[in-house]
């Protein structure tokens, strides 16, 4: 299955259309994670407990928004897209992009009936 940000997946033909899908998650650090990442921000720099919870949950908003398009039979995702927002001290990522069906350019030229001349 291909997970592609562009509209199009170059030697494929998109067949079926089957909608938008998406992935959602709301985290937060826990108390040992906050405390040390508040210490690292007075000096600066990467804080890399933050970078490993955003890490994590782009990771498990992509699964959940291609289980969601497994369900409903596709075998790419086009157009997908990362949105995050933060509500509070939490923050919110979604994945979205649209699933659909595709298949091999190679396939539909090797079916196709050969030209006369």
């Amino acid at each position: 299955m291909f997970m592609v940000t562009t509209n199009d997946l170059p030697g494929y033909r998109i067949t079926q259309v089957l909608g938008e899908v998406m992935g959602l998650t709301v985290r937060s650090v826990n108390f040992g994670q906050g405390f040390t990442a508040g210490f690292r921000a007075m000096g600066g720099g990467e804080i890399p407990e933050y970078t490993q919870i955003m890490y994590e949950s782009r990771n498990e908003v992509m699964n959940r928004m291609w289980g969601e398009a497994v369900q409903r039979g596709a075998n790419a995702i086009v157009g997908m897209r990362f949105d995050t927002d933060s509500i509070g001290s939490f923050s919110e990522v979604c994945a979205y992009g649209t699933a659909v069906v595709v298949e091999p350019l190679a396939a539909q030229q090797a079916s196709a009936p050969a030209p006369i001349g």
